[in-house]
């Protein structure tokens, strides 16, 4: 007698996927009839982004993963002037500013943060590029979701009648033909480009160009991993290893991490406090050790729950 489809299933895979939420997967285990429920946070965003409302709550689930980039630190309160103090030295001694940006989010963060300053006259007017083809085009879609009212932007923003991402004088460079003409401009600026931590894109040769000039600036505006040449940069590194040979450092280099879109660590607590229920383990990833096990620590102490920092490639039942 010929097998049903279920028994086929059953005999080839044990967990079927059955649907996938926002921060979760729902897993239907056929040999025993159980559902049991997988939860992830991502990326988890800040409760106090300028531009996009807060998390949504933390899911009822079995087993829960959960980022930990900020697991061991806290964002320090938002506050302009960090942003605003090196970028008045920097255009005042006629340097470039140089600021390796990821495209999705913090361009369009750094672009509203250096509005509001140039709006207050905080920042002299000076152009404004962004140079990452990415970064144009997620800048059209936030564009399209300020214009239509999307409910992931903040009320406030979506109320605004002008364009939140022009600082007043904002140039799109769109085409690899205009990219290397910004290494040598006849102005002060303000440069934006990917990737983040400078491992590859657009940003590297301009600061194969930049960074030897003791004028400029390169703008650190988030978490650099290790063994990125962002990270070798807010080590203090004096060289950069870039196509194939060494490129001096001797611009100016300044962190400001609290542009950072990710979660700090009582923002991470503050969402898992969320769940209606705690899961049975909480597993926390996608961190450097210190930041993953403070933030375990920290789960286990303070909100009860069963928090580990899997092995790499360690293998668990849900």
């Amino acid at each position: 007698m010929a097998k049903s489809l279920s028994d086929n299933v059953a005999a080839l895979l044990p967990l079927v996927l059955l649907a996938v939420a926002f921060v979760g997967y729902c897993l239907y285990d056929l040999s025993r009839h159980r559902v049991r429920r997988l939860g992830f946070s991502g990326d988890l965003g800040r409760a106090d982004h300028p531009l996009l409302t807060g998390p949504e709550p933390a899911p009822a689930v079995d087993a829960m993963v959960v980022e930990s980039t900020y697991g061991n630190r806290n964002h320090p309160p938002r506050d302009l002037e960090r942003l605003a103090a090196p970028i008045r030295r920097a255009l005042a001694r006629g340097g470039v500013v140089v600021v390796p940006a990821f495209a999705i989010d913090r361009t369009e963060v750094l672009l509203m943060a250096l509005r509001e300053l140039m709006t207050a006259g905080r920042l002299p007017p000076v152009p404004v590029f962004v140079d990452s083809p990415m970064a144009l085009a997620a800048l059209q879609v936030y564009r399209r979701a300020v214009r239509e009212g999307a409910p992931e932007i903040r009320p406030e923003v979506r109320r605004s009648s002008t364009d939140p991402f022009d600082p007043g004088d904002l140039r799109l460079a769109g085409t690899a033909e205009e990219s290397p003409r910004l290494n040598d401009p006849s102005a002060p600026c303000i440069l934006l480009s990917a990737s983040g931590m400078a491992t590859g894109g657009r940003v590297v040769h301009h600061l194969a160009h930049l960074a030897p000039e003791p004028r400029n600036l390169i703008l650190l505006p988030g978490f650099q991993v290790a063994g990125t040449r962002g990270r070798a940069l807010l080590d203090g590194a004096r060289t950069l290893k870039m196509y194939g040979g060494y490129v001096p450092v001797r611009a100016e280099v300044v962190a400001v991490d609290d542009l950072s879109a990710h979660a700090d660590a009582d923002g991470l607590l503050a969402w898992l406090k969320t769940a209606p229920a705690p899961p049975r383990t909480c597993y926390v990833v996608h961190g450097e050790l210190p930041a993953s096990a403070a933030l375990a620590d920290r789960i286990d102490r303070e909100l009860g729950w069963c928090a580990v920092r899997p092995r790499d490639a360690e293998r668990v039942l849900v």
